[in-house]
């Protein structure tokens, strides 16, 4: 019964991919006002999360910011119907992308595509396998009909090669040297046993320093791809190399990725992934945030 169920909620999902832009986007919005209004644990997550990053705003303030996030999230859920399903040709207009060129290293080292927990994330990402073929780390769904339907959509457009985290940054860096392009996620909170702490937005936060030892490892240039979920779709970025990294210890490129995603926050606090546990590991013998 329960298959049968997750097929009628994905041919409804196919069906919304037909619909304009638009259209999509007020059910995404009338879908964000409603979870922010029953959500009450995640609501409470994500307004945790605003006062620990955004001491200085009022708390007005940070639960605007939770209202248009609840929103720009639940749009970016109905808007991935178009990721597994829309016509390249309709993608390329609404997925917007600039700095291709920078996809690739002229000098033929691997790159790490770094990319923080924007909502736009997996628009991003559809659009950047157009250009490039990546590999990424997958987590496996419970539900074999849904796992099905994320594997096939990160596959469209390229040979994509996914990786479980349990297979370890072996079968990482041998993508990255077969040519993949590492579609890197860099700031969850993963627990405390591969993890540093360091700060973000003066909090100090599980980090996991993969960024730093696979750069180390292999020589990869970091180049961030930013999306940025706007009104008639989205925009990414694709940003220079990094030139300055690694720098003088795992640790401290740690903190200059944090540091990197703070800057981006502040330029659309509301697209990120305030719904996550960021903050829950704890150095020994400070206080828990999350109840």
């Amino acid at each position: 019964m329960k298959i049968f169920l997750t097929y009628i909620l994905v041919g409804f999902l196919w069906l919304l991919h037909w619909l304009p832009l638009p259209v999509l986007r007020a059910i995404g919005t009338l879908l964000g006002k409603l979870l922010y209004a029953v959500g009450r644990d995640r609501r409470k997550v994500a307004l945790i999360n605003l006062r620990l990053c955004f001491p200085e705003k009022s708390e007005a303030e940070r639960e605007d910011i939770a209202r248009r996030h609840f929103i720009a999230f639940s749009c970016a859920v109905i808007d991935r119907t178009l990721g597994w399903w829309a016509s390249k040709e309709r993608l390329e207009r609404i997925v917007r992308i600039k700095g291709v060129e920078h996809l690739n290293d002229p000098e033929g080292k691997p790159i790490i595509l770094l990319s923080p927990h924007f909502v736009g994330l997996d628009a991003g990402a559809t659009r950047i396998s157009m250009y490039v073929p990546g590999c990424s780390v997958y987590s496996n769904q419970k539900n074999p009909v849904f796992n099905k339907l994320l594997y096939d959509g990160r596959i469209r457009f390229t040979d994509a090669v996914l990786l479980s985290r349990q297979d370890g940054m072996r079968k990482i860096i041998k993508a990255m040297k077969d040519g993949y392009k590492f579609y890197y996620l860099p700031d969850m909170d993963f627990g405390p046993k591969e993890s540093i702490f360091v700060p973000f937005f003066g909090v100090q936060a599980a980090t996991i320093p993969g960024v730093s030892r696979l750069v180390r490892l292999t020589g990869a240039k970091i180049v961030a791809c930013i999306t940025r979920q706007v009104a008639d779709g989205y925009e990414v970025e694709v940003m220079p190399a990094w030139s300055d990294f690694p720098g003088e210890s795992v640790e401290a490129d740690t903190a200059s990725v944090n540091r990197f995603i703070e800057s981006q926050v502040l330029t659309m606090p509301e697209q990120y992934f305030w719904l996550h546990k960021r903050f829950k590991t704890r150095p020994p013998g400070e206080q828990r945030f999350y109840k």
